[in-house]
């Protein structure tokens, strides 16, 4: 059982002073449930949980691209709560621009952050969950590592990386007792798609009018989201007391929507190539 039933749950959270994140770690403090929430800022994360009674919350300022940090913010977490239940990885930054005007250091430090960072945290927790043959491990993904967007690239490259990376280590650590799922967010009416949290290509030319048109549109739509962050949190603390649930989740009807198409025209595009990937083979 990766969830316990008889005491509060001990998660460990990660990006946490804004967004989803924040709205987990307020619904998971109200329950009862014990938190360590790493934040780039700790004096951000503890004023948005204002009037929140924060004495089940660890707040640790970590850089997730910096193994040493991650490690010693594990290590803090089970030190003070004794074990680690369940991990969501929830750090992370959009970005929009044309694939030919994103920069080798924006490549770096996105795969750094979404792909580093995780990988981080799953080397630091896995041993001590293998130990207990227990934990479940949340990678917060997007609809976006499912399917892509024109001018979406980078971000999209990073979140389909993170599927991959989830995918394998489910297969790895099922003997073990340790459950891993993929979250595929839509849109939440979060501040995802503001300065704060979405980065823009520096180097732009006029050669992609299409993809001009849509950053200015996705930076008018904060406030006008479908998704609830609340209902999400709620809904992530769901699929953690699940002991069945599936490999991915979608969140919002937007996300549901859309991965049921791709799935419907990944399957059409496999069948129309079936002959030709079929005559590959020797002929034996």
């Amino acid at each position: 059982m990766s969830h316990p039933t008889d005491r509060p749950a001990v998660w460990f959270v990660t990006g946490t002073s804004r967004g989803l994140g924040l709205a987990l770690v307020k619904n998971l403090l109200v329950r009862g449930d014990q938190v360590a929430a790493t934040t780039r800022s700790t004096g951000r994360l503890l004023s948005a949980l204002e009037g929140v009674d924060t004495a089940n919350l660890l707040a640790l300022e970590v850089s997730l691209t910096d193994e040493a940090q991650v490690t010693r913010a594990i290590n803090a977490t089970t030190e003070l709560f004794g074990h680690i239940d369940v991990v969501v990885n929830n750090a992370g930054y959009g970005y929009l621009g044309a694939v030919e005007e994103t920069s080798s250091t924006d490549v770096a430090t996105m795969f750094d952050v979404q792909i580093g960072g995780t990988w981080n945290v799953v080397r630091a927790v896995l041993p001590q969950m293998r130990a207990a043959r227990s934990g479940h491990i949340i990678n917060v993904s997007s609809i976006l590592g499912v399917l892509s967007f024109p001018g979406w690239g980078l971000y999209c490259a990073a979140k389909f990386a993170v599927e991959g990376l989830s995918e394998s280590l489910a297969a790895e650590v099922a003997d073990f007792g340790i459950r891993v799922s993929i979250v595929e967010p839509g849109y939440f009416n979060t501040d995802f798609l503001t300065g704060d949290s979405l980065a823009l290509a520096a180097d732009v030319s006029d050669a992609y009018p299409g993809i001009r048109e849509m950053i200015k549109a996705h930076q008018a739509m904060p406030g006008s989201q479908p998704g609830d962050p609340g209902k999400a949190a709620t809904a992530l603390v769901t699929l953690a007391q699940s002991e069945n649930g599936p490999l991915r989740q979608q969140f919002g009807s937007d996300s549901s929507g859309l991965a049921e198409t791709k799935a419907d025209s990944l399957k059409a595009e496999i069948l129309a190539g079936r002959e030709l990937a079929h005559s590959t083979d020797y002929v034996r």
